[in-house]
């Protein structure tokens, strides 16, 4: 069978052989036959993009092999999420995964039956991180705080008064630490505010500021 090795190390300095040495002779001892390897040198798992990574998974997808070999998990990722993702997609690409540490070989029964209980593990904790937000957002509600965007604490008025005099639309919303957006929502509503009663909502004024 065809084989790809993956090997990564967080800091440059850490010599990347000490992991494809042993993942050779684990290779050649399971009579799988490397056609590629691939590394990451330097960079820390908790980076979902890595040039050795991405380019592995992207041969992947070519079907250029059909077993990923790795010195153990945290190699391939230091997040549940990320792990998970990754073998996810070389599963429902019919890549089979070794990792040397973990003595886990996803071809066997209890390969299939370790990528089982980690995916339920990985969903019962999404479903309790839910959980838990729920139960917050209800005790703050008792608290009496309101949750949800607050509205920005700013002078309305002086921001429309500054763009009306003449100040950009992007100095202004530097000048007072808000959005573009923002500030064209200020003038609006203090023209419509200061117009007469009865006058048509569209100014064609206010449609400039949007592009401005």
């Amino acid at each position: 069978m065809k084989a790809a090795i993956y090997a990564r190390c967080s800091l440059p300095t850490q010599h990347i052989s000490t992991q494809l040495l042993p993942l050779r002779e684990l290779a050649a001892k399971q009579g799988l036959d490397i056609v590629a390897e691939y590394e990451d040198r330097g960079i820390s798992g908790t980076k979902a993009r890595r040039p050795g990574l991405d380019a592995l998974m992207a041969d992947a997808r070519r079907h250029r092999f059909s077993v990923v070999v790795v010195a153990a998990f945290d190699r391939i990722a230091r997040s549940v999420k990320h792990f998970l993702a990754v073998l996810d997609e070389l599963d429902s690409l019919g890549i089979q995964f070794i990792s040397q540490r973990e003595s886990i070989d996803t071809s066997g029964p209890m390969g299939r039956l370790f990528v089982t209980l980690i995916g339920s593990i990985a969903e019962l904790e999404g479903a309790l991180i839910r959980e838990r937000i729920r139960q917050g957002m209800a005790r703050r509600r008792l608290e009496g705080f309101k949750l949800g965007r607050q509205p920005l604490n700013v002078d309305h008025a002086a921001i429309a008064r500054d763009r009306l005099s003449g100040l950009s639309l992007t100095a202004t919303a530097k000048k007072y630490g808000v959005s573009r957006a923002s500030v064209v929502r200020f003038v609006r509503e203090t023209r419509q505010q200061s117009a007469p009663v009865g006058q048509l909502n569209f100014d064609p004024a206010v449609a400039a500021e949007c592009v401005a």
